[in-house]
């Protein structure tokens, strides 16, 4: 089996059932075994050139032991996005479900749908920080560096932090091993 993280987030709607479902879902799949989830985390939206809406994003990480090939991992997650309202002709924009393949073991892929470990994931603080909660010693497949060592040498601005009270004990599964990573500027 191969170890995979990942990552979901909301900005529209009712966001922390729509994160419920989507851990739910996902800990549901054939072949594979929900090892862990971790805490959910607020986080301003992103300006990549489209709005992406009013309201802050909820972002989290699973991790999943899984016989399922990351290509049709990837299919499996378009497809809860779809079943959970997301909008594929606008993915930039405002969405109910967001799902990205971030890790899976040491695999480097790059194909025109889908590239492993993901491109940005050690430029973003809202995935780096529910990542390196998980896993904070596991090493970035390409850059050859610790989760907790990118998290460290970040320089995203952005504010990310740890919604309390978290919904349910379903997130932040794993104990921590020291406290939460530095979560940036507060706001």
């Amino acid at each position: 089996m191969a170890t995979a993280f990942i990552g979901f987030g909301s900005n529209l709607g009712n966001r922390i059932d729509f994160c419920d479902r989507a851990v739910t879902l996902l800990g549901l799949l054939p072949h594979s075994r929900l090892e862990a989830v971790s805490s959910l985390y607020e986080t301003e939206p992103l300006e990549d050139g489209a709005a992406p809406g009013p309201s802050w994003f909820l972002n989290g990480v699973v991790q999943i032991e899984t016989n399922i090939a990351p290509k049709s991992l990837l299919e499996i997650c378009r497809e809860i996005e779809r079943a959970l309202g997301r909008d594929q002709d606008n993915r930039k924009g405002p969405r109910t479900l967001d799902l990205d393949v971030l890790l899976y073991d040491d695999c480097i892929l790059a194909e025109p749908t889908l590239i492993v470990p993901h491109p940005r994931l050690h430029q973003r603080r809202f995935v780096l920080t529910p990542l390196a909660e998980l896993d904070p010693e596991r090493r970035h497949p390409v850059l050859e560096q610790s989760l907790r060592d990118l998290l460290s040498q970040l320089t995203d601005p952005s504010i990310v932090r740890l919604l309390v009270p978290q919904p349910n004990s379903r997130y932040g599964s794993r104990p921590a091993c020291s406290p939460p990573p530095t979560a940036g500027p507060r706001a």
